[in-house]
């Protein structure tokens, strides 16, 4: 199971995670999200993270210049798009994607898929309207289809508590947190990201 501590905004966040096991680390850069990083902000969380952890960078419908910049800036290992980007614009950068997809009844998570084939998974999180993400916000599950084309990685209302049993009934591909391993929006708590990741990858806390 990989695991992906999302909204770091600090190094030290950034370094424990990876020391915890966490395969990658996510920075946002929406301003109008409480953990939105600066460039220069981000450069400091990566340059303090060891090889082999991935590095993402979420974007809200942003400008096409706004993601060339970072990527020009920093070593991005995948793009995460949160907004209504289209298909076409998340694979014109030439890197791995991720397309982020807020699950509420009636969403055809297959038709997206298919739209979206190229991606290297859809990321399903909780619909609240106005915020993209990070609400600590869970979904309900049964609204995912049982086979997808692409993998599947699971966000919303996501902590050391439920990512277990999360885990044992989606079978996702990955998993991903942010609020659910902080004591305030965007800082991070070391024993609770220890848990999550136990409980992702072992089943136990």
């Amino acid at each position: 199971m990989r695991v992906k501590i999302c909204g770091i905004t600090r190094p030290a966040d950034g370094a424990e995670a990876a020391r915890l096991g966490a395969d990658a680390i996510g920075l946002v850069f929406y301003d109008k999200s409480p953990r939105h990083v600066t460039l220069d902000a981000a450069h400091a969380v990566v340059a303090a993270l060891p090889p082999f952890v991935s590095v993402v960078a979420l974007f809200v419908d942003p400008a096409r210049e706004e993601v060339e910049r970072v990527v020009a800036a920093l070593p991005i290992d995948v793009l995460q798009f949160h907004g209504d980007e289209t298909p076409a614009f998340c694979r014109s950068f030439q890197r791995p994607y991720l397309k982020a997809v807020r699950m509420r009844p009636g969403v055809d998570l297959a038709a997206v898929a298919g739209e979206y084939a190229d991606a290297r998974g859809l990321l399903v999180d909780a619909f609240v309207d106005g915020v993209h993400g990070g609400t600590g916000t869970r979904f309900d599950w049964s609204l995912l289809p049982a086979d997808l084309p692409v993998p599947l990685v699971l966000s919303g209302g996501l902590d050391e508590h439920n990512v277990a049993d999360a885990v044992h009934r989606v079978r996702p591909a990955a998993v991903d947190v942010s609020s659910g391993v902080e004591v305030s929006k965007g800082i991070k708590d070391a024993g609770r990201m220890a848990a999550f990741i136990q409980g992702a990858k072992y089943g136990s806390i």
